[in-house]
């Protein structure tokens, strides 16, 4: 996942760099969630831990919070960057003991399915599910 690129390159846009996606930049006013209790949850989730109700609880309060539905995924996403810079995960399979960085990513991704947060590119199988899922790791 790349940290400072156009919003566009994030988010699959080409070279077209306007769409709702843009309203997620923080240069246009968005201040992205540190969704503290979502890292919480996929930490857990990731090494198989059961999920205390008031962590999941936090977590899906602070999703719903981001008003904007395009923004809830774009703030997941740079979650997942900070834990990975946090704990210097970039080049490891592992994020750390007992977690694998594509389960951690995948665990990351389905938290919208999980809270019932609504996102607005889930469509057959892939509702609910963040559409970087399927993206490779830059």
């Amino acid at each position: 996942m790349l940290v400072a690129t156009p919003m566009a390159a994030e988010y699959g846009a080409g070279s077209d760099n306007s769409g709702p996606w843009m309203w997620c930049d923080p240069a246009m006013g968005h201040r992205v969630s540190p969704l503290t209790g979502c890292r919480e949850m996929v930490k857990l989730q990731c090494v198989g831990s059961q999920v205390p109700e008031a962590v999941l609880r936090d977590c899906c309060q602070q999703l719903a919070g981001i008003i904007n539905d395009w923004c809830r995924c774009h703030d997941l996403s740079s979650m997942l960057r900070g834990v990975y810079e946090e704990l210097s995960a970039w080049e490891r399979t592992e994020v750390f003991p007992g977690c694998r960085k594509e389960v951690m990513k995948l665990t990351a991704a389905s938290v919208p399915a999980v809270c019932k947060v609504p996102i607005p590119n889930g469509t057959g199988g892939s509702a609910g599910v963040c559409y970087w899922a399927s993206y490779p790791d830059a």
